[in-house]
């Protein structure tokens, strides 16, 4: 894996976990702090989920997207007019295309504080949110004083707090791998919601990442995250023999921009090294 990364000129920490013998790893700096970008949006889904699946919430409840939650991204965040969706269509949002507008929409729904209290719960108490998606660029553009985050300077980007595990919305790759094989074992809340929440990952549209790894018929269900100099993807990989597989990587990229397709790749021929590793 070193080798891997070091030919696409990043760094890589990785966590590799058989789903169900937690004893069969394999790792690459697994317990450092790692910025999640947007991979933080699983257990915001999962959240929603267990609340729908114990009755505190209803799944057809409508919400309005308004301008005020666009980012002018993808999804909803991109669209030109408000828009009222249920909680499950926000769910399905936040998840397949990474829709900004619609992860936070829905995390002012279920709420923050649930969230960190199921993470606690679950004993991940190194995975942290410091919000949603709006409070993360609001902090960007207060430390930029307002420039235009389309035409960023490298001087600009490099010092930013989104970047920095330590100040921003982050985890380590074990943890993450945990919280998949938890949902993956219907351990991370009744199984009608880890059942949802697996569904809606295994519908995500972005293929070039970890699925770009694994031929057919292996199932890829994932989740990305990108920012300036972080490229991200943690999933599950799920064989027809029966044998399923978490897996965690995430990178640190010398280039700052949102292209980088050797990145990319190398993402998804790591994954595959670990998980080649773990069916030996």
């Amino acid at each position: 894996m070193r080798e891997i990364f070091d030919a696409a000129g990043v760094r890589g920490f990785v966590h590799a976990r058989d789903v169900d013998d937690p004893a069969a790893e394999v790792c690459l700096d697994a317990d450092a702090p790692v910025v999640l970008a947007s991979v933080f949006k699983i257990p915001i889904v999962l959240e929603y989920a267990r609340q729908a699946a114990k009755g505190e919430l209803e799944r057809t409840e409508r919400l309005t997207v308004t301008a005020a939650d666009k980012d002018g991204g993808i999804g909803t965040s991109g669209l030109a007019d408000d828009v009222s969706l249920t909680l499950r269509d926000l769910a399905h949002l936040t998840l397949t295309l990474s829709d900004n507008a619609a992860t936070d929409v829905l995390l002012r729904r279920v709420g923050l504080a649930r969230v960190h209290a199921t993470l606690e719960e679950l004993g991940l108490r190194r995975t942290r949110l410091v919000g949603g998606c709006a409070e993360l660029f609001d902090q960007v553009r207060r430390e930029l004083d307002g420039a235009d985050l389309e035409n960023l300077t490298e001087a600009q980007i490099r010092p930013l707090a989104v970047r920095d595990p330590g100040r921003t919305t982050s985890s380590t790759p074990r943890e993450i791998t945990a919280l998949l094989s938890l949902i993956w074992r219907d351990e991370a809340g009744p199984a009608e919601a880890c059942a949802e929440v697996r569904r809606i990952m295994g519908q995500q549209v972005w293929p070039h990442r970890l699925s770009a790894g694994f031929d057919e018929p292996v199932k890829v269900s994932g989740k990305t995250g990108t920012l300036w100099g972080v490229r991200n993807e943690a999933g599950v990989v799920e064989y027809p023999d029966g044998r399923r597989y978490a897996v965690a990587v995430f990178l640190r990229t010398t280039k700052l921009g949102l292209r980088d397709p050797a990145a990319d790749a190398a993402i998804g021929r790591a994954a595959r090294v670990a998980v080649d590793r773990l069916r030996v």
